[in-house]
């Protein structure tokens, strides 16, 4: 298979669990409907807020959430992408839970868990704050998995940040890279598509990042950007999602991740042993 149509699902979520969750599963729909093998929904599609809102929607996994978007998958026969949702742990010393981001077959069998690594602490030029560490833990784990078109590598937005992550998944053999985020629109308008391209082309490999928009109307806690992405192994941009709601398409040609991996054999040229042990340098005479 090395011919897929992907779409990209934008969503505005509130604080309204079950509202959120019915309009993304309606887009989900949506997109099969128009050809789509493989849907993908943003980071937090299933609800936005302050930490106890988020927290007081958390869920385990399994869970409802799980299995209405296993359903979803299987109904629809699409391979799915959950973007992330908060994923309620038994701990009865750490009540914070998991961002996490989960991908189902098209018989509705979930393909991989990932659990968000790198979390969104930041005072952004003192306009705005964010302690994603007060409602989540991070997860340890890098995860890939392999699909009907080859193997995936799981991310969630801040992640974007870290290029250590995506070489650990391309070196794990990964040729999509997911990236389901609730990129703010103040650093979205300058590092967005930056970060998406570079991650594309260090990594000769398809990036998907279908992402939130809006703020719901002051309910989501902060603008988010949108400006949902599909770039291709060159760094070319090949979908970008309207400001609005809706459903984005993008037609991948996995072979040409094989292409520009001959013809720039980047990962084959790594050295990691001459990275370990940084010299300091000659000191200032």
């Amino acid at each position: 298979m090395t011919h897929i149509t992907v779409a990209l699902v934008q969503t505005d979520p509130g604080r309204d669990k079950v509202a959120n969750v019915d309009r993304a599963l309606a887009l989900v729909a949506e997109a099969a409907e128009r050809g789509a093998d493989v849907v993908a929904l943003p980071e937090t599609f299933h609800c936005r807020g302050p930490s106890e809102v988020m927290l007081a929607n958390a869920e385990p996994i399994p869970g409802p959430l799980s299995r209405a978007l296993s359903d979803a998958a299987r109904r629809h026969r699409v391979h799915l992408l959950a973007g992330s949702f908060n994923e309620l742990v038994d701990d009865a010393e750490d009540d914070r839970t998991y961002s996490t981001s989960l991908l189902f077959a098209p018989d509705g069998a979930q393909l991989a868990r990932y659990r968000k690594i790198h979390l969104f602490d930041v005072v952004v030029e003192g306009r705005f704050a964010v302690l994603e560490s007060r409602r989540n833990r991070p997860g340890e784990e890098v995860v890939t998995a392999d699909t009907a078109f080859g193997r995936v590598g799981l991310s969630i937005c801040y992640d974007l940040r870290f290029p250590e992550l995506y070489r650990a998944l391309a070196m794990a053999g990964a040729r999509v890279l997911f990236v389901p985020s609730n990129f703010s629109e103040r650093t979205g308008r300058d590092h967005w598509e930056v970060l998406l391209r570079a991650r594309a082309i260090e990594n000769g490999a398809y990036v998907v990042a279908p992402a939130t928009i809006g703020d719901a109307g002051g309910q989501g806690g902060f603008a988010a950007y949108g400006r949902s992405l599909v770039v291709d192994p060159w760094g070319t941009v090949v979908a970008c999602a309207p400001d609005g709601e809706g459903v984005t398409l993008a037609a991948l040609d996995l072979a040409r991740v094989d292409a520009v991996r001959a013809s720039l054999p980047t990962l084959e040229h790594v050295r990691p042993a001459a990275y370990a042990n940084p010299a300091a340098g000659d000191p200032p005479s």
